[in-house]
């Protein structure tokens, strides 16, 4: 493979890795704000726990280039919201009702990141896709 070619499979590569690990963020994201509301299946248990996507890299060696992928997904240790509600099922001997960690502007936010992200990895492999073909043009006049 030559240099050139080589650059532009490096640069698809990494922005291929970005895209998958946003979607994965996402993803994570998504379930954290599905599930903000929710309360345990029984009085006094624990809620939905938030949780906190991680990435890696890795060296891909084949293209001699840092990839990144999503990491562990990791419960938030945060304290979960407290309401004082007798008369819900999920109420402990105190009425207290536990509510998942979740902040849904913090989810939100996150999201619109994610969002940002991905579309900048999308960006990346469209313009080196309009590159490659202009290459292959300029080879063929």
């Amino acid at each position: 493979m030559t240099d050139n070619a080589m650059d532009f499979s490096r640069s698809m590569a990494i922005a291929t890795s970005g895209l998958r690990a946003q979607a994965g963020r996402m993803r994570v994201i998504s379930e954290n704000i599905a599930n903000a509301e929710s309360t345990a299946q029984t009085p006094g248990a624990d809620p939905y726990r938030r949780k906190v996507p991680t990435f890696t890299t890795t060296l891909d060696r084949e293209l001699d280039a840092r990839v990144v992928s999503l990491g562990r997904i990791k419960p938030d240790q945060s304290a979960f919201r407290i309401k004082y509600e007798p008369n819900n099922p999920a109420a402990d001997a105190a009425g207290n009702v536990k509510y998942p960690n979740v902040n849904s502007l913090v989810e939100m936010t996150d999201m619109r990141e994610a969002q940002r992200s991905y579309e900048a990895n999308l960006n990346i492999i469209s313009a080196t896709r309009r590159m490659i073909q202009r290459t292959l043009d300029i080879l063929k006049a």
